[in-house]
């Protein structure tokens, strides 16, 4: 017997809750769907958001059979039977792959010639970004769509839906804290809701409230409370307030929020705050982003806090940052420059080797000088300046 989700499964963009930034009457994933032209494709975004049913609409657009696969259990044999079924067919087939992120390099390398061919319609929905986790081989041939947490009245239009469906009744002050205890995702309101009218189909406060301990974790109540607690973490750890920091980790801890999106968080600010003033903190964030992913709740507080303090407490420089910043703005507004020629491996001219000369030779490696890095001596920042300075002889 299906659950409640996937009773209220929308089967047209029409129905479909969300996403208004793509699936919007001007929305390019509206367009591309209706045109018939979508690409292979990947939904990015939180549980809950309409990743799967989005892709089943997509199917059903386009008439294709819908296969459906999960990348943890997924066999490359499964994969190369529905491809050969259709090959001599018109009829071209949607493979959907579920926690596509977790899919081998060897999975990848599969399917990519069937992507190139347009053997197959291949979609994937993913919690993590696909940047991390995808070769660029397989990016190059998707499209990666970036699926927003639901709003609290979208989850309002799923509950009213529900209303229709269930027999049950619910009071004001119920509704508004199953809401705000649902973390964004509909999948999770709705498997709540389906408990607590197979409890009792009068639902309060006290019920919902006594289920919530041993059902799920609360997320915060919006996603732009998601934001301020995110940008308030990172801003403290910036600057080098711990116990400010901490507070809003827990806050975050407290409301759910994945961990794994908190530890992208840290990685992103060890390299753009710290740097190299200290360059151990992108190491130990990269490992506390690991070890998060594989532990998760309720030890990961403990990784979680224990970067946040050694972040808080490094030297801070955003050098590295302001480094690459103006020299994406130059390469964007500026002509490219010719590689000299003792750098062209086809070129012929005489490349000095450092090696041959102490570890250091004077020679150009731009046509013309440029300047994008400026060190800010903080940390081991400075030291690297002095390394650079006897290496060059100055």
């Amino acid at each position: 017997m299906n659950n409640l989700a996937t009773l209220l499964r929308p089967d047209s963009l029409e129905q479909f809750v969300g996403q208004k930034a793509l699936l919007s009457k001007e929305g390019i994933l509206f367009k591309l769907i209706n045109s018939k032209k979508i690409p292979h494709s990947i939904f990015w975004g939180p549980p809950g958001t309409g990743k799967t049913t989005l892709a089943l609409i997509v199917s059903k657009n386009l008439q294709s059979p819908f296969y459906s696969l999960d990348a943890t259990s997924l066999k490359i044999e499964q994969i190369r039977k529905i491809v050969q079924k259709y090959r001599e067919s018109l009829i071209k087939p949607t493979i959907f792959i579920d926690e596509i992120h977790r899919l081998s390099k060897t999975q990848q390398e599969t399917l990519l010639p069937i992507m190139e061919k347009n053997e197959a319609l291949v979609l994937g929905a993913s919690t993590e970004n696909p940047l991390f986790y995808l070769t660029s081989a397989f990016r190059s041939r998707a499209f990666v769509f970036e699926f927003e947490p639901l709003s609290k009245e979208d989850l309002r239009t799923i509950l009213q839906r529900a209303k229709k469906r269930l027999d049950f009744e619910i009071d004001e002050k119920a509704e508004e804290l199953l809401l705000n205890l649902s973390g964004n995702d509909a999948r999770s309101m709705l498997n709540t809701l389906e408990l607590l009218v197979a409890i009792d189909k009068k639902i309060d406060e006290k019920s919902i409230l006594a289920l919530k301990k041993s059902t799920f974790l609360h997320g915060t109540s919006s996603k732009e409370e998601h934001y301020k607690l995110a940008s308030a973490l990172i801003k403290s750890i910036r600057g080098s307030d711990p116990d400010a920091a901490l507070y809003y980790l827990a806050r975050m801890v407290a409301e759910g929020e994945p961990p794994e999106f908190i530890a992208r968080r840290l990685v992103i600010l060890a390299s753009e705050d710290i740097g190299n003033a200290n360059p151990n903190a992108l190491s130990i964030a990269v490992n506390a982003m690991e070890a998060v992913k594989n532990i998760g709740y309720p030890e990961a507080k403990i990784i979680l806090s224990q970067c946040v303090i050694y972040l808080c407490c490094s030297p801070k420089s955003n050098s590295a940052y302001l480094a690459i910043k103006k020299a994406l703005e130059y390469v964007k507004t500026s002509e490219p420059l010719p590689i000299p020629g003792h750098l062209d491996p086809n070129d012929g001219k005489k490349y000095l080797y450092p090696h041959d000369f102490g570890g250091f030779v004077k020679q150009d490696y731009l046509a013309k000088p440029l300047k994008f890095y400026e060190t800010k001596e903080i940390g081991f920042e400075k030291r690297l300046s002095e390394w650079l300075q006897k290496i060059r002889g100055s």
